[in-house]
């Protein structure tokens, strides 16, 4: 379980994002960064139960301040993802840990240029599949509505007036459920995150067909 000395841990390294501070309270990161990483690993396990994952990714505490405006050295938050195994199954899964800002994501964050033509040839042709998914019932009860970047007006050689033109103009297709202090705590949370990413399903599925096919439906693989 993840416990409150880390909400506390983070609110503090938040109110003193510096490099002195965080060498004097090294031992309180390294026991909530150990404590953090068997939460996520006890996650893989689990979801390693209903999906064929890749890769885990626990991202470092230190933030790369190269080319940000932002110079604070730390981050605020813990975090993972979890990449499914390709080329079979895509989408990507995340989970993020932080004082009153916790969160449960996934979908395709930077889909390359070739992936996203395909999916925007797919919707341009047949949105409705696609369209029924990300408004059923149980997608609205945890996600509420597709979220991410999108153009201003139609992508390049598609039809502004094309009744879908909402989702081809996507550029980026997520999803997202927030989570309290209090229920991050809670007993359920390891099930909550896990029927959230199992809620995640159809969507992925979707996607997989989508992008190891070509618009025919032949098999690229």
């Amino acid at each position: 379980m993840l416990t409150k000395s880390t909400f506390e841990y983070l609110n503090d390294l938040k109110q003193n994002n510096n490099r002195e501070w965080f060498t004097e309270n090294k031992k309180r990161f390294d026991a909530e960064n150990k404590n953090s990483k068997a939460f996520f690993t006890e996650v893989l396990t689990d979801l390693e139960k209903m999906d064929s994952i890749e890769k885990m990714q626990v991202f470092r505490i230190y933030r790369d301040v190269r080319f940000s405006k932002d110079k604070t050295p730390y981050k605020n938050h813990f975090s993972v993802s979890f990449h499914r195994t390709k080329p079979m199954l895509r989408g990507g899964m995340y989970l993020h840990i932080e004082n009153d800002a916790s969160f449960v994501g996934g979908g395709f964050w930077e889909p390359n240029n070739e992936d996203l033509l395909r999916i925007r040839k797919e919707l341009e042709q047949d949105a409705s599949e696609f369209r029924a998914i990300i408004t059923d019932a149980n997608f609205k009860k945890f996600f509420g509505e597709l979220s991410g970047e999108e153009l201003k007006t139609a992508p390049k050689n598609f039809d502004k007036s094309h009744p879908d033109m909402d989702l081809i103009k996507k550029k980026q297709f997520l999803l997202g459920r927030k989570f309290t202090n209090k229920e991050v705590l809670s007993l359920n949370f390891k099930d909550e995150v896990i029927a959230t990413f199992a809620a995640m399903r159809p969507f992925f599925n979707y996607m997989s067909e989508v992008l190891t096919t070509d618009l025919n439906g032949e098999s690229l693989y």
